[in-house]
């Protein structure tokens, strides 16, 4: 079963997509929840893997040479954003990460160091556990 976005994450994410630069406090603001709220929401949502990452987009016309020579005539591409229309009819598909299977409704969650993995019951959970448990401690060390 997918998990469903709610309208708090659908104001994150709408938030994040019209400027990836915000902080979580700035983004807090504008959402009206708190900055720690934001921040669990976007760790969720990255370790769901619908945010892969946070990407540069570069303007070739501000970059030149050390001659002084404008990049501009060498970038013969456009970057286009991508715009979804997001609503709380969609959800994220999770797969289990140990199985790969289906995660239900009611995922299994493991949460160590900031991290959250998703699975689909609580034998796949051990299973992962005992097959990471070193990576798992090592990473619980870190501070």
């Amino acid at each position: 079963m997918p998990w469903n976005l709610d309208d708090l994450d659908i104001s994150l994410l709408e938030s994040l997509m019209s400027n990836g630069r915000k902080s979580f406090r700035e983004i807090s603001r504008e959402i009206k929840v708190s900055a720690p709220t934001v921040k669990s929401r976007y760790e969720r949502l990255v370790n769901l893997g619908l945010i892969k990452g946070v990407s540069v987009i570069l303007d070739p016309t501000l970059l030149e040479t050390n001659t002084g020579k404008n990049l501009d005539h060498m970038c013969n591409h456009t970057i286009e954003t991508q715009r979804i229309s997001l609503n709380k009819k969609m959800a994220i598909k999770i797969s289990c990460d140990y199985c790969k299977g289906q995660v239900p409704a009611k995922p299994h969650v493991l949460k160590f160091a900031g991290h959250e993995r998703f699975f689909c019951c609580n034998p796949c959970k051990s299973l992962y556990v005992k097959k990471y448990k070193g990576r798992i401690k090592a990473l619980g060390n870190k501070k």
